[in-house]
């Protein structure tokens, strides 16, 4: 297939009008809208005197939508439009697009191979399919940024036979299952009384096509044409990674004879943390103080940052600090990846009251409540009852076996069903 992207040649093409998509179109409506266009215009589709201009169509969407569907591809397309993608002005788009692979992981298709069906003339390599796992880290490496070496454990490619699982100079019979071609359809369930038919790899074959009797198969793979292997790998965690990120390894996965690799990815799994909680590229920890502290101010290391460095806080006299009141230290947050700047760090207020009885006399106590401030103004009643009470009661049981739906916010976990029905009987 040809490299140039659709419309070579032509800048004033519109993506997104060929895909019927508006530019702010996300990744899903883009895939779906390729769907529906590819299987319109897909060439077995049409008659005979119609296919030479379907398949350019056909083409030309697919590979729209190949730039379309890679994020920095697009954002080159929106910047600068098809010259982006010209090779005589620099551009080109790199890799040549495969509309077998692409239609092979949507539809399970090639081009003149009709749905899945295994007789459309030499079938090319296909990429295999990517290998996804999380990767717990803590949130100190994602700070400080992290290379983590291992080792993987991956089937190769046998060297002794180059792949083709059979002893050397012996030709292979064709697979009489799949007939040479290394698929065959199969039927599989999707709903209640509703199967779909799809390709699927010859189970005989492992979809090559050809088979070995068991006396001429390759010794060290047994015929299977791939053998495992370990293989030191290493993956470089970038400071300031997020939750969610994958990191790639491109083609790492398993190897097969008749696949490209696809990939190793690492989804990154960030790890809670004691001190510190993580929204973006901002941080926030519990500021512990005595009320002395709040009071009269002080100057110390209230918190050890995730590089192991000592946050000081001058707080000065005469500037009392609350319980949840919040402290915002600009630039000491989590590093912005792909540059120098840093988000910010909110300290949130935690006083420590005394044990009881930590004052040993009565003068302590005259003298404290000379200095701190007196009691609010008295408030006056006809009768005054002095009541006992409970200093470790806990609100959450407010209104408890009272029959009050408002307890537990028993309003809010009505269903909506029981609330029509209620409106309907006040009707």
């Amino acid at each position: 297939m040809a490299s140039p992207g659709p419309g070579a040649g032509s800048d004033d093409i519109d993506l997104y009008e060929l895909l019927g998509v508006d530019k702010t179109a996300s990744q899903n409506d883009i895939k779906k809208a390729y769907r529906k266009l590819a299987l319109q215009h897909h060439p077995d589709k049409v008659p005979e005197d119609q296919r030479v201009e379907s398949e350019a169509k056909f083409k030309s969407v697919t590979q729209a939508y190949e730039i379309l569907r890679d994020e920095d591809k697009r954002a080159l397309y929106d910047k600068h439009g098809m010259a982006a993608f010209d090779p005589s002005r620099g551009g080109g788009m790199g890799e040549e697009v495969d509309i077998n692979d692409i239609l092979a992981q949507m539809f399970g298709m090639g081009v003149g191979g009709g749905m899945g069906g295994p007789g459309g003339g030499p079938r090319r390599p296909r990429r295999g399919a990517d290998e996804e796992s999380k990767y717990s880290v803590s949130l100190e490496d994602l700070y400080k940024g992290k290379t983590v070496k291992f080792a993987a454990n991956k089937n190769v490619i046998c060297g002794t036979c180059k792949g083709t699982g059979g002893k050397e100079k012996v030709k292979p019979q064709q697979c009489d299952r799949c007939k040479g071609h290394g698929m065959v359809e199969a039927f599989r369930q999707v709903g209640p009384g509703l199967v779909t038919r799809e390709s699927a790899v010859c189970d005989r074959c492992q979809g090559s096509g050809n088979y070995f009797k068991e006396k001429d198969r390759c010794k060290k793979c047994k015929g299977k044409r791939t053998v495992p292997e370990t293989k030191p790998l290493e993956i470089y965690i970038p400071r300031g990674s997020r939750q969610g990120e994958r990191i790639v390894l491109e083609g790492e996965a398993d190897q097969s004879p008749d696949q490209t690799p696809g990939n190793l990815v690492f989804i990154l799994d960030e790890e809670p943390h004691e001190v510190f909680n993580r929204i973006g590229n901002d941080l926030s920890a519990d500021l512990d103080i005595t009320v002395a502290e709040a009071l009269c101010g002080f100057s110390r290391v209230v918190v050890q940052h995730l590089d192991g460095r000592g946050i000081n806080i001058n707080h000065p006299r005469g500037k009392v600090l609350h319980p949840g009141q919040v402290l915002k230290v600009e630039g000491e947050g989590m590093p912005v990846k792909r540059g120098d700047a840093k988000g910010d760090l909110y300290l949130v207020v935690k006083i420590e009251f005394p044990e009881d009885g930590w004052l040993k006399d009565d003068a302590a106590y005259e003298s404290l409540q000379k200095l701190l401030p007196g009691p609010p103004p008295e408030i006056k009643a006809e009768e005054i009852d002095d009541v006992p009470y409970d200093d470790d009661a806990d609100i959450d049981e407010m209104g408890a076996n009272s029959g009050d739906p408002r307890f537990g916010d028993g309003w809010e976990d009505d269903d909506d069903e029981a609330g029509g029905q209620a409106q309907c009987a006040q009707q």
